[in-house]
């Protein structure tokens, strides 16, 4: 049962975005103790978010035949995963209020928004908005938890909205004609598999190119090489991702957030 709940948690993507979040608390010089309450509060709010998703997605995910979906194929019962959002939906946002209160705020909207998803929002023109929501807040609920609640610079802001959002059009890119059989259209389905892919492109470099060139000061050497490293990763992950079924596109993508955090890593993370 456990090995068929991680396996619905959506595992690789919630540890991907507890790492970038854990990575932006230690660009800010926080202590070690206040690092790691902050990645389990985010990797319990991912946890329920995959669970959730998996949970209104079973149906679907049976008629598509889609493997790795254990809710699909009965090995996990509903009750259980159901169980499981409850109680790791409440610890994600109690556990930010160690942050403070308008730090636990800012990580309840952002699960908000990322449950939205999940309920709904995903089968519409409007499927994007949750990810640059959910991802664009991620740098405040580490900035709101730092002595005088100081809001992010926008550059890191819109840094970590356009990954959000690049990774939201990947990561639909192999199930495009599964989604399509089974009645959803969010905007990605809607445009197409070419201008899709060709979005993703644009809005992760978007991404690596605002967290290099954002911070003030001239871009140090790190920073300069990161920057081409990024898009050759990412060229070559949607290259490949073009084969049915591949992934590559999107590991591609979370290679590419793991660049991020090094570049945060380096400039650090000033208050805006």
């Amino acid at each position: 049962m456990l090995k068929a709940l991680v396996q619905a948690s959506h595992t690789l993507p919630a540890l991907a975005v507890t790492l970038v979040t854990a990575g932006l608390a230690a660009s800010t010089g926080r202590s070690v103790p206040g690092i790691i309450a902050i990645a389990v509060a985010i990797l319990l709010g991912q946890l329920s978010v995959g669970w959730l998703n998996d949970l209104v997605d079973a149906p679907r995910d049976a008629e598509a035949g889609r493997p790795g979906k254990p809710l699909a194929s009965g090995e996990l019962h509903p009750a259980i995963a159901s169980a499981a959002v409850a109680l790791a939906a409440p610890a994600a946002v109690l556990l930010t209020l160690v942050s403070g209160l308008p730090a636990m705020l800012a990580h309840l909207a952002a699960l908000v928004s990322a449950w939205a998803y999940d309920l709904g929002v995903k089968g519409t023109a409007f499927s994007v908005a949750p990810f640059a929501v959910s991802f664009g807040l991620l740098p405040a609920i580490v900035s709101l938890g730092e002595p005088g609640s100081p809001w992010p610079p926008l550059w890191l802001t819109a840094a970590a909205a356009a990954l959000g959002s690049g990774a939201h059009f990947v990561n639909v890119l192999p199930d495009l004609a599964d989604d399509a059989a089974t009645g959803v259209r969010g905007l990605p389905h809607r445009l197409g598999a070419t201008a899709t892919r060709l979005l993703a492109a644009a809005l992760v470099l978007t991404a690596s190119v605002l967290l290099a060139f954002g911070p003030p000061g001239p871009p140090s050497p790190l920073v300069l090489a990161a920057v081409p490293f990024a898009a050759a990763v990412l060229a070559a992950g949607l290259l490949l991702g073009r084969r049915p079924g591949s992934r590559a596109a999107f590991h591609a993508v979370l290679l590419v957030a793991l660049v991020d955090v090094v570049l945060l890593l380096h400039t650090g993370v000033p208050a805006g």
